[in-house]
């Protein structure tokens, strides 16, 4: 089943950002883009090669009107032990979502229930707390922010312009397409 359009439900959770734990709940996602990115653990390896670049494209996400989110299942204690000890996880400055009930990683449908950790799922998540877009890659493989980025400002055109769509590689300011009425049902 699509998780397309899905609505993120109620949640409240704790998170590690910049020195200090706070709290992020569903109400603090509303009315803005958010990218929620799930990962399998801290301290393991291909998991800071990606929160790495998604740092290094921090400011560029933000520039959209973005807020990310990194979930794991570890708790935000965690969270503050990885970015203390190590070089790579120092240079987030976005949230670090902790999610050890698992409820974050069950909505999404990304829980891998015998490990008790998250597959490596990205959502893009619209103003109205929907899912607008995500893909979920198996655990050896890494993604890259800034294909995030062009989806995340592909996501954004069409939903303020309903009436277009975006091929592929469409980058901002590239023609989209007007769909005919002759093949609106096809879509």
């Amino acid at each position: 089943m699509s998780l397309i359009n899905k609505e993120v439900s109620d949640f409240r959770v704790q998170a590690y950002q910049s020195e200090e734990f706070r709290e992020v709940a569903r109400e603090d996602i509303l009315g803005g883009w958010s990218i929620f990115f799930f990962y399998p653990a801290d301290f393991t390896f291909v998991c800071p090669t990606e929160l790495e670049d998604l740092a290094e494209k921090y400011d560029d996400f933000q520039a959209e009107g973005c807020e990310v989110y990194s979930v794991s299942c570890d708790t935000h204690y965690v969270h503050k032990a990885w970015h203390d000890a190590s070089e790579r996880i120092r240079k987030i400055r976005y949230p670090m979502l902790a999610d050890p009930t698992h409820a974050l990683a069950r909505d999404f449908d990304v829980l891998i229930e015998s490990d008790g950790v998250a597959e490596r799922g990205t959502f893009i998540v619209n103003p109205e707390g929907r899912i607008a877009a995500y893909e979920v890659n198996a655990g050896n493989v890494g993604r890259n922010a800034e294909e995030l980025l062009r989806k995340l400002r592909a996501c954004k055109f069409v939903y303020e312009h309903d009436d277009e769509v975006c091929p592929a590689k469409w980058q901002p300011g590239a023609e989209t397409l007007k769909p005919s009425l002759d093949l609106v049902g096809l879509l």
